[in-house]
């Protein structure tokens, strides 16, 4: 077959060790007999459709196969005659058969065990399981007046394409069956190319010649929105740079529900406003370079034991129950802000929300996403979180990634050829198809990506399957055709625009200077007074103080923890260009004419080093760190990713109180504890040991992590990162919601239930909530300089607290989505064409008969003829109704430098709503936390008694509270609110009151 019908077909172009989840899920053994036989020529058509739908299939729903083979009993020899006349007893007891017999009884006892068990679980239902609700259908994009253009074109060209270039567009490849992790067929016909996309939130993986930038929750650490931007820009300069359509990233989900929830580090802190602005300020700066972002994992994936099906011979992913208030206030409130920042794709995650599959849940999807937040964009999938065919089209979802069905690199699509059925045979209406492709369109275009002075690259020029600049085009198909796979762009930015300035810049940012006793920092380079000898000795020690001995890449997608720590491990992680290691950075930066440096980069302390060199240090420098990542890769006494407790890794603990307590022979020389983490780690029980004079979390610093560290120890960099979660003083001061959830006991048939009954209360709330006295509070963070706030004013911008509608107006959008024609096309135009060669495992959108789509989907009419009565008042509105985002009040004070050095300072803006309020309709009392984090702004203000103004401002949405009971933002008609500004959570110096009548 010529090359080209492979290409018209799919895509383009594909080796790696270990995919988003390296380890292919096992299937239960009569779901995989099912699947296979649809392709089985010993099965008739009727008995597939009626065995077993794939199209239709959702986890929870498939009945057992029966076992049509069968034995033709003429060719069994008879049985001899001497055996008829045995007794009962002497045939019985044969060795041979009594074990049958035993067999036999056993899984007769197991059947009984098992349909008692069915039984009991039709009636049983575990504590806090509920059950989503259900919208329909799907709201189409082009909606919103920003989009007009890009859905105007789109338009234009989806209505040439033919239905196998449709569903083309909306289906990957397959595993390893392009250049990227993910990779779209395209329609070469009409110019739209077959889309690459890749990971991840912080570098482009698998890649080389990138920046590894700091992680999520680094960048969320800088509380510095314009430097958020600056990273999103670097970050899409260089998806472009290597010819990416889609990044995947940032990262907004998991927020950190749990602080051992293993992806938290991706993300940007343990609140929902830090996280949406960050995630917001990271897409305009990614998708200003004409690359479109992708937010996720939309929601509730906090965890990552059990979040896929089979995991722990579980049948089902774990469900994150919550309710409608904690789902939009906590959980969904960073992605609205994401939506309204215009983001082009969102990915929906593997975990079960409220007993539905979050890639076929029509709540989320299509009500809360497409409808209320007015999504202009597609949704994706995360890679083989797709669990179904018809339902997830109809709940919302637009792209199947990476286009595999249920396993790894099985070709057997959910989508591909069996969309085109569905199409065919009305299961999936063409108006849902039309605006899954016309979402998919608009957004290449919206972004710019037809225009080649803007997106030039035709095709990625990377591989992720090998380094080797010559390669197979998809390795994971029997494809035996090889091309250059590998450009080696460089993509880093070169002289005063090089991205490694940048990454230096936000890892020092990112490093929050927690303790800082007797002011000991920042060091002298030239050292101090030695106690002995001539020169002033400095020790270095811990394991992390240096690079992994086999390499800063040694561990496929970073997963081990060797050496120093730079990022957490999985989907999200880089290969290091290079790795700057601490221990190199500070040799580098000591004066060596007057300092005398010593590492030991190990978690031990020698004898010889204790009795020596530890006794004559005048300065100790100490590196520990806490590791975690995602599920598929499970290091050794590491639980799938999340991770066990709060404490520090390889007996950090151990390592620091005997360097304090030894250091210059009796713990009279300081040590200085430098702490690489994915989030909080618990310091309590060496946080006040006297050696320990000067805590720094430097959370996960990428590739300039020890040129970062120098800075701010050194004082090139004056501190300014602030914790972006909250540090307690034991495990327990987290609360319930603290426990990852590692057994599915008693609810084995319906899954794990990760009940979020703490709703709104997490990380600094749930102290607040509790009166808890953390060991270091959201927010919190030192500097080398002191600051004092002053003068706060609060201006209204509308009628503040006076003759404010309880909701927001009744607003509509005066932009029509695009029409396209409703009718099924002729299946004809769906076969594969005469001659064309297929690709072992390659997803097409071609079908090989007609008489394949003469059924009509089973059980289908019952979804697609359901609607929803009470669409959403904001619906076509990017983030929701524009009224929720009007400024109501300007909020300002002035921030004095008292110190003689210049810095930045965070100011943060908290708001506390009206106690002891009841809704007006419901009558029901509101319960609201302490106070909620509702704005902030970094302001470098210089040394001398300086001054700056500080100005923020407050919406509609920020005084308001979602009712379920309404479905809407309520502003509360009666009560105290309280404006608060201060440095964190728990240090507010200016606060001031405002009364509703």
């Amino acid at each position: 077959m010529a090359r080209d019908n492979i290409e018209l077909a799919r895509g383009k172009y594909t080796k790696v060790e270990s995919p988003d989840e390296s380890a292919s899920p096992t299937l239960r053994p009569s779901l995989e007999a099912s699947y296979r036989r649809s392709n089985d020529s010993n099965f008739s058509d009727e008995e597939d459709v009626d065995e077993f739908d794939p199209l239709n299939y959702d986890a929870g729903t498939l009945k057992r196969t029966k076992d049509r083979s069968s034995r033709h009993r003429s060719n069994i020899e008879p049985e001899p005659a001497y055996k008829k006349r045995q007794s009962w007893a002497k045939r019985w007891l044969v060795p041979s058969k009594f074990g049958c017999f035993l067999l036999s009884l056993f899984f007769a006892c197991v059947f009984l065990l098992l349909g008692a068990g069915g039984f009991w679980a039709y009636k049983y239902k575990p504590p806090g399981a509920v059950a989503s609700d259900k919208w329909y259908p799907a709201p189409r994009g082009g909606t919103d007046q920003d989009w007009a253009d890009a859905y105007a074109k789109a338009a234009k060209m989806v209505r040439q394409m033919t239905l196998p270039e449709k569903v083309n567009i909306t289906t990957g490849t397959g595993w390893r069956m392009g250049m990227c992790v993910g990779n779209t067929g395209p329609v070469e016909r009409l110019g739209f190319p077959s889309l690459c996309l890749q990971d991840g939130p912080i570098g482009i993986r698998f890649a080389r010649n990138i920046t590894a930038f700091p992680a999520g929750i680094t960048i969320g650490a800088t509380w510095n929105a314009d430097l958020m931007f600056e990273h999103g820009q670097a970050h899409g300069k260089e998806a472009r740079l290597k010819g990416i359509n889609v990044l995947l990233g940032p990262t907004v989900g998991p927020i950190g529900r749990s602080p051992m929830g293993g992806r938290n580090w991706e993300g940007f802190g343990a609140d929902p406003v830090l996280q949406g602005i960050a995630a917001a300020q990271t897409i305009r700066g990614i998708q200003g370079e004409h690359v479109m972002a992708t937010i996720k994992h939309f929601v509730g994936n906090e965890q990552e034991h059990f979040r896929r099906p089979w995991e722990w011979l579980t049948p089902y992913a774990i469900s994150s129950n919550m309710d409608d208030r904690t789902l939009h206030e906590m959980y969904a409130w960073p992605f609205a802000e994401a939506v309204k920042a215009g983001v082009a794709s969102v990915m929906c995650s593997y975990n079960q929300i409220n007993n539905s599959y979050a890639c076929q849940n029509s709540k989320l999807m299509n009500s809360i996403l497409k409808d209320e937040l007015g999504f202009q964009g597609f949704v994706q999938s995360d890679w083989l979180a797709q669990r179904s065919g018809v339902p997830s089209a109809l709940a919302g979802l637009d792209m199947s990634m990476p286009g595999d069905g249920l396993k790894w690199e099985d070709g057997l699509s959910l989508w591909g050829p069996e969309l085109t059925k569905a199409a065919l045979n009305g299961s999936v209406p063409m108006e849902r198809l039309n605006d899954m492709v016309a979402r998919i369109v608009a957004s290449w275009y919206q972004v710019g990506q037809d225009d080649k002075k803007k997106f030039p690259e035709d095709g990625p020029n990377f591989s992720s399957w090998t380094q080797e600049k010559v390669g197979l085009l998809r390795p994971g198909s029997d494809d035996v055709l090889t091309g250059v796979v590998n450009k080696f762009v460089d993509a880093q930015g070169k002289g005063k625009d090089a991205h490694k300035i940048l990454a230096r810049k936000i890892a020092a940012e990112g490093t929050v200077l927690v303790k800082n006793e007797g002011n000991i920092l920042p060091l002298k380079k030239s050292g101090g007074k030695p106690k002995m000898g001539p020169k002033y000795r400095v020790g270095i020690y811990g394991e992390d103080a240096t690079v992994n001995p086999n390499g800063p890449n040694n561990c496929p997608d970073r997963g081990c923890n060797r050496g120093t720590l730079g990022q957490g491990w999985g989907s999200a992680s880089v290969e290091y260009p290079y790795l700057v290691a601490p221990d190199e950075a500070l040799m580098a930066a000591f004066n060596n004419k007057t300092v005398k440096v010593s590492k030991f980069t190990t978690q031990e302390v020698p004898k010889l080093q204790k009795g020596k060199f530890l006794h004559n240090q005048d300065l100790c420098i100490v590196f520990a760190n806490a590791d975690s990542g995602e599920g598929y890769i499970q290091p050794q006494d590491q639980i799938a990713g999340d991770r066990n407790d709060l404490r520090l890794a390889k007996r950090g603990e151990v390592l620091i109180k005997q360097i304090a307590s030894e250091c210059g022979g009796d713990g009279s020389s300081p040590t200085i504890v430098v702490l690489h983490t994915v989030g909080p780690v618990l310091v309590d029980p060496w946080i006040n040991l006297p050696g320990v004079k000067a805590v720094l979390f430097a959370h996960l610093p990428g590739q300039e992590s020890g040129n970062a560290i120098a800075d701010i120890l050194f004082g090139a960099v004056n501190p300014s990162g602030r914790l972006p979660y909250t540090i307690g003083k034991k495990e327990s001061d987290y609360g319930p919601s603290r426990k990852i959830i590692k057994s599915s006991f008693p609810d084995p048939l319906w899954g794990p239930q990760q009940n979020f009954t703490e709703g709104l209360y997490i990380d600094y709330r749930y102290f607040d909530k509790h009166n808890i006295q953390p060991r270091y509070e959201f927010g919190y963070g030192l500097s080398y300089t002191t600051f004092r706030l002053s003068s706060l004013m609060i201006q209204p911008k509308l009628p503040f607290f006076k003759h404010i509608t309880v909701l927001p107006p009744p607003e509509n959008t005066t932009v029509t989505a695009p029409d396209f024609n409703k009718s099924i096309p002729d299946a004809q135009e769906a076969l594969f064409p005469v001659g064309f060669r297929k690709l072992k495992n390659f997803i097409y959108p071609y079908i090989d008969k007609v008489s394949d789509v003469s059924r009509t989907g089973r059980n289908t009419s019952v979804v697609t003829n359901e609607t929803v009565s009470n669409p959403a008042s904001s619906y076509g509105y990017q983030g929701g109704h524009p009224g929720l985002y009007e400024e109501f009040v300007e909020v300002s004070a002035s921030l004095t430098n008292t110190g003689d050095r210049d810095g930045s300072s965070v100011v943060q803006l908290y708001v506390s709503f009206p106690q002891d309020y009841h809704d007006s309709v419901t009558g029901k009392k509101v319960d609201f936390p302490v106070k909620v984090l509702r704005n902030f702004k970094k302001i470098h203000v210089p040394g001398g008694n300086r001054r700056a103004e500080v100005i923020m401002s407050l919406t509609r949405k920020d005084l308001s509270y979602w009712s379920p009971e309404r479905g809407n933002w309520v502003f509360p008609e009666r009560g105290t609110y309280k404006i608060m500004m201060g440095f964190s959570s728990r240090d507010i110096p200016m606060k001031m009151t405002g009364t509703l009548d």
